[in-house]
């Protein structure tokens, strides 16, 4: 096989892995909804602990458990993912929360605003410059979250806590550069233990669902642990075969998924003032993927990201 034909191969893999990874997080609703009933604490503490069971065997299976070992002896980065762990796990409870109190639209727009909040973050943390439409696109998605300010009286706080847990996590895991699997493995075995005092005193209390209502809901909560760790894998090996600039085109992919659940499945109410505002974000992201797509160009292309 040629060197070309070679690199075309893995782009297809990777864009195969990347449409499942952002499709199987656009159609996370989908499972929320089925477990509605069930508090949003209740259902993350379940997604932590049976990601902790899936990781233990994804890690056993692909023999990593020296290398696991070796990052939970480095404290500096031991600590560093209990930040981000309690960033996801506070990620994880708002949308699992705005899903079950039917607020998906609010969610879907915080996903859209994260590729702008992270090059933000970017500009104030690695002292990163932003290109003329970099700094229009920030400005049209700040137009956005000011219409639903002045429309509702209120700060989208779903929207801003959904991009800004997320922004600030993917900040922290890139100035620590930790391999996704064992850096999702170290972030759920630190919050394993909460998960499961909390677990604990719902089943004293009697308000723990697990085991006490159908067969059903049952197997659902255990699958939280696939719902959470499949995606990532995917994620991962397309982030391995891609350009940054395709990534970050799929990134839509799965807050679009989520918006259209939203309005056509769920039948959430969408108003004028709503269409404006996500008006201004979809604009925004327009012209931040066109300039992207246009310095890429000018730059030279990118053809793998790791």
């Amino acid at each position: 096989m040629s060197p070309t034909t070679s690199v075309h191969s893995e782009a297809r893999t990777g864009f195969i892995y990347g449409l499942l990874a952002f499709g199987m997080w656009g159609f996370g609703p989908v499972y929320f909804k089925a477990v509605a009933s069930v508090s949003p604490a209740e259902v993350l503490a379940h997604r932590v602990i049976w990601s902790v069971a899936l990781l233990v065997l994804l890690i056993t299976w692909q023999q990593q458990w020296g290398a696991l070992m070796r990052l939970f002896s480095d404290i500096r980065r031991v600590g560093w993912l209990l930040v981000t762990a309690l960033l996801v796990a506070a990620n994880w409870l708002t949308f699992i929360g705005a899903v079950a109190r039917g607020e998906i639209v609010a969610a879907s727009m915080g996903y859209f605003i994260i590729p702008l909040f992270s090059v933000l973050l970017g500009v104030i943390f690695f002292s990163e410059r932003l290109r003329t439409y970099q700094l229009l696109a920030i400005v049209l998605a700040l137009c956005g979250v000011a219409n639903e300010v002045v429309a509702f009286g209120e700060i989208p706080l779903i929207a801003l806590t959904l991009a800004v847990t997320f922004g600030l996590y993917g900040l922290i895991r890139k100035k620590i550069s930790v391999d996704p699997l064992l850096g999702l493995s170290v972030e759920t075995l630190l919050l394993s233990p909460f998960a499961l005092i909390y677990l604990y005193w719902l089943d004293v209390t009697g308000d723990l669902h697990f085991g006490t209502i159908t067969l059903t809901l049952d197997l659902l909560l255990i699958l939280a642990g696939l719902v959470t760790t499949l995606p990532l894998v995917c994620f991962a090996a397309a982030a391995n075969r891609l350009s940054l600039t395709t990534v970050g085109v799929l990134h839509y992919l799965a807050p679009s998924i989520t918006f259209l659940l939203a309005i056509y499945l769920y039948n959430e109410p969408f108003s004028g003032y709503q269409m404006i505002t996500f008006g201004f974000i979809w604009t925004a992201l327009g012209v931040f993927s066109w300039e992207g797509w246009a310095n890429q160009r000018k730059t030279g292309p990118l053809l793998q990201r790791g």
